[in-house]
C-alpha cells in the first residue's frame, strides 16, 4: 500500500462555512449616499441593523459551527498570534494574505486555516457545517478536521457569519452594500481602521443580521362560537347504524412466501454506501481523523453515499474541491480530495449518483466524514 502524507489537507477546509450561509440578499443598500438623497425613512436601517460580535476566548478566538477566527490582541503581530493559538506563523500569515512580522490592530480579525479545538497543540481541519445549511434553503493518511473543539469547549456561537474574501478593487462600502449591513459595524466586526481600508485577500466577517421578534398575525383569528348544551348542532347518525353491512364472502389469503433469505444484512435506516469502491486504509479516530480515508482507482467516480442535497461546494487551501451533502435526520456527509465535480450547490442527489472523481497518482482517494449535526461520526457504522 502507498504511504499517503498525513498533511495532504493541513493547509486547509474552514472555507465551506462562507458557501453555506449567504441566502437571498435584495437590493443593495445605499450607504455612501449615492441616491435617495430627497427623502428620509428608518426603514432601511431597522432591516440593517445587527448583532454584536461574539466575544473571544482566552486566546483570542472565537470558535464558529464550522470554523474558527483569531481577534488580535494590543501590539500582535501575526506570528504573536500563531504562537497563541498553536499554529505555524507561516500558515496563519499566507492563509491571511500577510507576513509574519506584520503588525496587527487591535481587534483585527484572522481568518484560522484549521481548527485549533480548545487549546494550543490540538490542531485539526474543518470540512463542513450546519444551521447555516438550514438558511440557505478514500484514501490514505489524511489528516481531517474538526470544528467542534477538541477539548469539551463549547461553541462561541451558533449565529455564524458569512465569511467573505476581499477581491481586488473591493472596499469596504461596496462589501456592506453587497451584504446590506452597515460599514461601521463591519468595521467593528473585523477592528478595521478609521480609514475602513481593507486588503486584497482578506477575510471579513459579515456581522449577523439582527432577528427581530416575529410580528403578530395582521388580523386576529375570529373568536370561536360557543352555543348552551344540547344547542348545537345535531350529531349526525353514522353510516352503520343506518344500512347493515354486506355479508361478503371473502377468500382465504394466499400465504406469504418465505422471503427469509431475501432480508437485508444491514436493517439501519440510516445506512449508507460507500462513495468509492475501494478499500478503507485510514480508519476513522476522533480528534485526529474526523472520516476514513479510501482508496480507489485514479478517475474513479465519487458517489453520494445517499440522498439528499448539495448543501455546499468549495475547496482548501490548495484549491483542492470539497463537497457536503445534507440529508434528512439532521446528516451530512463530506467529500474531499476529489475533482470532477459533477453537481452543483441546491442540487438534489440519489443515493450512489456520481457526484466527482478521484484525482491520479499519490492522490487518488477520498477522504469521507460523516456528521450528525456538528459532531463527528464514525462512518463505518453507518455503511453497509
Amino acid at each position: 500500500m502507498r504511504a499517503v502524507s498525513k498533511t495532504a489537507f493541513g493547509r486547509g477546509a474552514v472555507v465551506v462555512a462562507a458557501a453555506l450561509v449567504l441566502a437571498g440578499c435584495e437590493g443593495p443598500l445605499d450607504y455612501d449616499l449615492r441616491g435617495q438623497i430627497g427623502g428620509f425613512s428608518t426603514t432601511d436601517a431597522a432591516q440593517s441593523a445587527t448583532t454584536s460580535r461574539p466575544t473571544p476566548d482566552g486566546r483570542g478566538v472565537i470558535t464558529y459551527p464550522t470554523y474558527q477566527v483569531a481577534v488580535a490582541q494590543r501590539g500582535d503581530t501575526v506570528s504573536a498570534v500563531a504562537a497563541r493559538v498553536g499554529l505555524p506563523e507561516a500558515e496563519l500569515a499566507r492563509f491571511n494574505g500577510l507576513q509574519p512580522t506584520d503588525k496587527l490592530r487591535e481587534g483585527e480579525v484572522l481568518a484560522l486555516p484549521r481548527s485549533v479545538g480548545a487549546g494550543a497543540g490540538n490542531v485539526d481541519i474543518a470540512s463542513i457545517a450546519t444551521t447555516a445549511i438550514d438558511q440557505a434553503p478514500d484514501t490514505s493518511g489524511v489528516q481531517t478536521a474538526t470544528l467542534e473543539p477538541a477539548q469539551p469547549a463549547p461553541v462561541t456561537s451558533n449565529a455564524e457569519p458569512i465569511r467573505h474574501k476581499v477581491k481586488r478593487g473591493e472596499t469596504a462600502y461596496t462589501i456592506s452594500r453587497l451584504y446590506q449591513v452597515p460599514v461601521d459595524a463591519l468595521a467593528e466586526w473585523n477592528g478595521l481602521g478609521p480609514d475602513f481600508g481593507v486588503r486584497e485577500g482578506q477575510y471579513l466577517l459579515i456581522p449577523v443580521k439582527d432577528q427581530s421578534a416575529p410580528r403578530p398575525p395582521a388580523t386576529a383569528p375570529s373568536a370561536t362560537a360557543v352555543t348552551e348544551p344540547g344547542q348545537g348542532s345535531p350529531t349526525p347518525t353514522p353510516p352503520s347504524a343506518t344500512q347493515p353491512l354486506p355479508n361478503e364472502q371473502v377468500a382465504p389469503a394466499t400465504p406469504a412466501p418465505d422471503v427469509t433469505a431475501e432480508a437485508p444484512t444491514n436493517t439501519r435506516s440510516t445506512a449508507l454506501a460507500l462513495p468509492v469502491t475501494g478499500k478503507i486504509v485510514r480508519p476513522y479516530a476522533k480528534g485526529k481523523n474526523e472520516g476514513i480515508d479510501i482508496a480507489g482507482s485514479p478517475g474513479a467516480s465519487v458517489k453520494a453515499a445517499e440522498a439528499g442535497t448539495v448543501a455546499a461546494i468549495t475547496a482548501d487551501a490548495d484549491q483542492v474541491p470539497i463537497i457536503v451533502v445534507k440529508h434528512s435526520n439532521d446528516l451530512l456527509t463530506v467529500y474531499a480530495n476529489v475533482e470532477g465535480i459533477s453537481v452543483k450547490k441546491g442540487d438534489r442527489v440519489s443515493r450512489g449518483q456520481n457526484i466527482a472523481k478521484l484525482r491520479g497518482g499519490e492522490n487518488a482517494y477520498v477522504h469521507f466524514e460523516v456528521r450528525k449535526g456538528f459532531e463527528s461520526v464514525d462512518p463505518e457504522t453507518y455503511l453497509q
